[in-house]
């Protein structure tokens, strides 16, 4: 009820502003204990990827890039927290304004473009905070690196998060950095994972822990291409699988203001696409790579879809914009 009074003073800002002001005040109301007093639900703890989840809604990555505000996050009744994306040099992004809101579809859509400090700077904030929770940290290639070049990226992000992460998500699916995306064809994809797999197992021996990996992929994937994607996941032994990134799709919001920027398109639109590549790999994988369903996920009953078709975590970010905490508290309820 809270948020639904203060949402409208929060939409009349830039939405970038609007973000950077929730953080603050998420930060302010932690510190304070002032989050102490939101109504959680317990939940039903879950295992995936060998990690005990206190709960099955986790938080998605895009919120906090930079694991500045982890504590204040994971206050809001989350199972688990993922930051980044993570580069492993800083960058700005792209050039703004480069996120829009579509609050008659429920909608963002930005084109952030892995704006974020570098992963050491995500290194130093993850050590000092402390944090006991689970803590997935998502990765990903500079801008400026070219793709045949991208797996050194991945592996240089990988080599440093890796004793300060429960698990470490690999992200080849954002729309917002140019050519990413061919990362999740055939041979690009095997090549990258293999090299991924390989450095795990020399960073398990080295850390004397194994931190499992999952792989984020796009909604914009046809039948081929998901089968695909779910062999290689399968033959490589890749530990779970995020389902999905935003869309580049606009048919759901075709004439709506501000339906043409560039970028991502996340909230409601997304739903059932992201619902169907869950289904999808679920038939494919038969249970050997597990699932972790995020978009569109507005409400408990959108929770319960994606678990229904295959997913055994779920992620929100959007749905957060538009319903606040108490949508957290809702899923968690409804997986319970």
């Amino acid at each position: 009820m809270l948020y639904s009074l203060l949402r409208p003073a929060l939409f009349s800002l830039d939405p970038e502003d609007a973000h950077g002001f929730t953080l603050f005040s998420l930060d302010l109301a932690q510190r304070t204990r002032l989050l102490n007093l939101l109504p959680r639900a317990s939940g039903t703890p879950v295992q995936v990827m060998g990690i005990d989840f206190p709960n099955a809604v986790g938080l998605a990555a895009g919120l906090d890039k930079d694991g500045a505000h982890i504590h204040a996050l994971a206050a809001l009744g989350f199972g688990f927290i993922e930051i980044g994306t993570v580069t492993p040099r800083p960058q700005s992004g792209n050039p703004k304004p480069r996120m829009f809101r579509l609050p008659a579809a429920e909608a963002i859509i930005n084109r952030m473009g892995f704006n974020n400090l570098g992963v050491d700077n995500l290194v130093r904030n993850v050590a000092a905070s402390g944090f006991g929770g689970v803590l997935g940290i998502n990765i990903g290639k500079n801008k400026d690196t070219p793709n045949d070049q991208a797996v050194d990226d991945y592996l240089a992000c990988l080599d440093k998060v890796y004793a300060h992460a429960r698990y470490v998500t690999v992200n080849i699916s954002s729309p917002n950095t140019a050519n990413l995306r061919e990362l999740q064809k055939d041979e690009a994809l095997d090549a990258l994972l293999s090299a991924i797999k390989h450095r795990q197992s020399d960073l398990a021996q080295q850390h004397g822990k194994y931190v499992p990996i999952a792989l984020k992929i796009a909604p914009d994937l046809d039948d081929a291409q998901i089968a695909a994607i779910a062999a290689l996941l399968m033959m490589h032994r890749i530990d779970a699988v995020i389902a999905t990134n935003t869309t580049l799709a606009r048919d759901a919001v075709a004439g709506l203001p501000n339906a043409g920027e560039a970028g991502g398109l996340s909230g409601a639109p997304v739903r059932a696409a992201s619902t169907r590549v869950i289904r999808e790999l679920a038939r494919h994988l038969q249970n050997e790579v597990p699932i972790i369903g995020v978009g569109g996920i507005l409400s408990g009953a959108d929770a319960a879809e994606k678990i229904a078709a295959g997913a055994t975590l779920v992620q929100l970010y959007t749905g957060l914009i538009y319903r606040g905490p108490e949508l957290v508290k809702e899923c968690v309820e409804r997986l319970t």
